[in-house]
């Protein structure tokens, strides 16, 4: 919750819980007034001539005389939670990551079913996802049909990598796993020689395809695709999918019109594996939505900041309102 002036209010999380114990204190408070005017109220019913006081003094029912006492309760508590060290959810640009663009180039992405053809959109929405990722992250570029190429290593130079982008073409064959082993030996490479911390830094692998892998034929066998998810999973790198196309997708190959229907299965069982997410795209429009939700995804990060300035100037209001609440209706204490 955010009230205007105040900031952030926030139960998210707080660094110093145990401060909470001092609680105990304006609910001792609470208790020691209500005792308090238990006491005095039958002390008066007790030694008064009620005939008499009722004569001098009307019973009148004073409804404001408690509002300072629980202000000033009110204040406390919120020096306390003040105290407690209250956090809440910040959202920053990345400036130390590496993200590896994974593009398949094999010969069913020149299919039309997506206009102009699978490919030429894939390298537009590429390039205005290089365009809007976070300025600080290393984002590198492989190409892959039946082998894998590191076209760009990880770089913060996005004119470099829109030109690379601009240069892919098709060839054949799918060779999905051994991308994501060459993904993952430059995320290695690149994370021993960059500095900036303690570890590594957090790595993404964005894989784009349509098809199934053919290289090798079985996503179960040695570097295929699935061997090479657990091979992610094992370094840390989650990796997103999206599969690009359409079920009603051909190609034209030695004159012939072959079927190239988009595959779902490979690339969903691939994010299962990783921790990863799983997407669809079947046009220019929705690619472009994907790799938008993917920038927010990866190029910010949430740290937990502290809070408790707003819990603080509630407190110093409730207090402020306490003392000129006593002053105005006289009756800062049980009377």
């Amino acid at each position: 919750m955010t009230v205007p002036l105040l900031g952030p209010l926030t139960f998210s999380g707080f660094a110093h819980p145990w401060y909470f114990l001092f609680a105990l204190a304006p609910l001792a408070l609470l208790v020691l007034y209500v005792v308090t005017l238990l006491r005095r109220r039958r002390y008066v019913l007790r030694f008064a001539n009620m005939e008499v006081l009722n004569q001098v003094a009307p019973p009148r029912r004073r409804r404001w005389r408690h509002v300072s006492a629980a202000l000033l309760l009110t204040a406390l508590l919120l020096f306390t939670v003040a105290m407690a060290g209250p956090t809440h959810g910040v959202r920053i640009p990345r400036n130390r990551a590496v993200v590896m663009l994974v593009i398949d180039v094999s010969e069913s992405m020149v299919a039309d079913d997506v206009a102009p053809n699978r490919l030429a959109a894939a390298k537009e929405a590429g390039k205005r996802f290089a365009d809007e990722l976070t300025p600080g992250i290393n984002l590198g570029l492989i190409a892959f049909a039946g082998t894998a190429n590191v076209l760009v290593s990880p770089t913060t130079n996005r004119a470099l990598m829109k030109a690379a982008i601009d240069q892919l073409q098709a060839a054949e064959r799918t060779a999905t796993g051994e991308a994501i082993y060459t993904a993952l030996q430059v995320i290695a490479s690149v994370g021993a020689v960059m500095g900036g911390g303690d570890r590594p830094p957090p790595a993404r692998i964005v894989l784009e395809s349509d098809g199934k892998e053919t290289v090798p034929s079985d996503p179960e066998a040695p570097r295929g695709a699935y061997p090479a998810a657990r091979a992610a999973k094992e370094q840390g790198v989650p990796i997103s999918t999206i599969s690009f196309g359409t079920p009603d997708g051909v190609v034209d190959l030695n004159g012939e019109r072959v079927p190239v229907p988009v595959d779902d299965e490979t690339l969903q069982k691939i994010t299962e594996i990783t921790g990863g997410q799983p997407f669809h795209a079947s046009s220019l429009g929705e690619l472009s939505g994907v790799y938008a939700e993917l920038q927010q995804q990866i190029g910010f990060e949430t740290i937990r900041a502290d809070a408790s300035e707003a819990w603080l100037r509630l407190g110093v209001v409730a207090l402020v309102a306490a003392v000129l609440a006593g002053w105005l209706i006289g009756t800062p204490l049980p009377n």
